[in-house]
């Protein structure tokens, strides 16, 4: 196995699929192609596995909705995982994936100002002005919803306003991108293109993933690439659409505590991230939370 550091990045990604990929009875597994890597084993979910996933997707944007209102100067982040671990076990009956995940300590994940990903909940108050990311996933009935959000603490800086609106939007354009047909690569391009005319930088470190009984399986979704490019989209895939915009240059380094990666330049980062269905004539966000009705 990877060392635990190494949640998604794209190596240790690769080598989690080999590791850890199971072909559940009812998940019927694509063989790979030329334009595939040849370890890669993508599940195409069945209807029933679906309705699963629509299920699990709907608690993870319903934990998000739950903890915007805690979300203000003053609050620590473990205490936003507290909230959380409560409502993910106490009131949804699921449970917390990245709790004890490669051993991660804490439920959810909170990134905060330059903190790209994987921020480790702690003693940590928030202040006005910050901008925050919380990363949450939940397992129902052995299926995982991912989804993440930025939000405001109290008012934003102009840049990080900007910043967190382009994350957003680019995030989208990459989702309508996603079809039957469609390649790996449109929807990095897609994300890339947007990100980078606003002046702001991909992350290319870390990245999207396949999803559904595993956290984080084939195929890797990069947030930049060339179109018409990579694996081809068929209906039933399940992946995450989850690009990291830096304000600065796009590098990053990963602190001691083998979690939480951060800017190199100390610039601001946001991230968004979806599950996503490809259905049969397009796609399917099975995170959809009040973020995006408010959009």
């Amino acid at each position: 196995m990877p060392p635990k550091r190494a949640l998604y990045t794209i190596a240790a990604h690769q080598q989690q699929c080999r590791d850890h990929y199971v072909n559940r009875a009812g998940a019927r597994a694509i063989a790979p192609k030329a334009d595939r890597l040849s370890s890669m084993s993508v599940t195409i979910k069945t209807p029933d596995e679906q309705e699963k996933m629509r299920v699990a997707g709907r608690l993870a944007a319903d934990v998000l909705d739950m903890i915007g209102e805690h979300v203000k100067p003053g609050v620590a982040t473990e205490e936003l995982d507290a909230i959380c671990h409560r409502y993910i076990v106490g009131t949804l009956d699921a449970i917390p994936a990245p709790l004890n995940y490669r051993g991660f300590p804490k439920s959810i994940c909170t990134s905060v100002n330059h903190v790209v990903c994987h921020g480790i909940p702690g003693e940590r108050t928030l202040k006005n002005g910050d901008i925050v990311n919380v990363d949450v996933t939940v397992i129902k009935d052995g299926f995982h919803g991912d989804t993440s959000r930025m939000f405001y603490v109290g008012q934003p800086s102009v840049i990080g306003e900007r910043l967190t609106r382009v994350c957003f939007e680019s995030m989208w354009v990459g989702i309508r991108a996603i079809k039957p047909g469609a390649r790996l690569g449109d929807i990095g391009h897609a994300i890339q293109t947007h990100a980078e005319k606003s002046r702001f930088s991909i992350v290319r470190e870390y990245c999207g993933h396949g999803i559904g009984r595993i956290f984080h399986e084939d195929p890797q979704v990069l947030h930049y690439g060339k179109p018409a490019t990579g694996l081809e989209l068929l209906p039933g895939m399940t992946i995450t659409v989850e690009p990291m915009v830096n304000a600065g240059k796009r590098d990053v380094r990963l602190l001691t505590d083998g979690w939480t990666v951060v800017t190199k330049d100390h610039s601001l980062s946001a991230q968004w991230e979806h599950t996503v269905l490809v259905t049969d004539t397009g796609f399917e966000v099975l995170t959809l939370g009040s973020a995006d009705r408010a959009a």
